[in-house]
């Protein structure tokens, strides 16, 4: 668990970020993160280009969500520690600029699960497929992965999306997971998120139309699929 460092005072675990973005941490969850991601999953600037938040976000649904990503984390946490070479995702996942007075300030999420294909506007299709995805054991390198992000509208711009994927990727899915396929979507119109992932190998495979209601702005038309194969393969 090298690539994890601890907290000297807390004892929480988080990956660093590479310069030129060295204050920025990716961390597990919090309780206290309840009220900024109430905030930020209310922000249309976030909220538009994601599909799985409910609208309006409520304290109850970030309490419900901390509770469950915790105790996932905590499993991984505990996976290591127990010193499984290959685990089922990753612990850390929220995206932190730590302030000049030991302080920090929650930015957004990077978030790794199995994927679902979610691009695919056949239910009964895509539970099918998500299924046989989550059938495969850990470590299996035919497993599908997927990543999540937003980030907090004030950060936009400045590469700590793109520096966050690229760690979570490369030091993180490789080695910890045996990740090699990764595929991700961005809600049409989202070309932000379709270069964060370009910039970090993913190739754009396709603009898939779909007919999906979106949280608190209507119907989303369309999602762009993106896929990142492990170097060599």
């Amino acid at each position: 668990m090298n690539t994890l460092q601890a907290n000297a005072t807390t004892g929480e675990v988080f990956l660093r970020l590479p310069a030129p973005h060295e204050n920025i941490i990716i961390t597990t969850p919090r309780e206290s993160d309840r009220d900024d991601l109430v905030l930020m999953l209310n922000d249309p600037r976030i909220y538009k280009f994601l599909l799985s938040p409910p609208f309006p976000y409520q304290p109850h649904h970030a309490e419900e969500w901390l509770r469950t990503t915790k105790e996932k984390s905590d499993e991984l946490l505990e996976d290591l520690r127990k010193g499984k070479a290959v685990v089922d995702g990753c612990p850390v996942q929220y995206i932190r600029e730590t302030q000049a007075d030991g302080t920090d300030l929650l930015l957004g999420d990077v978030s790794v699960r199995r994927n679902g294909w979610l691009e695919v506007d056949d239910e009964e299709q895509r539970a099918k497929m998500a299924k046989e995805n989550l059938a495969k054991p850990v470590g299996d390198h035919s497993i599908v992965w997927t990543i999540g992000d937003y980030l907090r509208p004030s950060h936009h711009g400045k590469g700590i999306m793109s520096a966050a994927v690229g760690a979570v990727i490369n030091r993180w899915m490789v080695p910890y997971m045996n990740a090699h396929n990764i595929r991700t979507e961005a809600i049409e119109g989202n070309i932000g998120s379709v270069r964060v992932f370009e910039k970090n190998g993913f190739r754009l495979l396709e603009l898939v139309k779909v007919d999906r209601i979106g949280p608190g702005f209507g119907r989303v038309e369309g999602v762009h699929v993106l896929e990142w194969q492990r170097p060599g393969e």
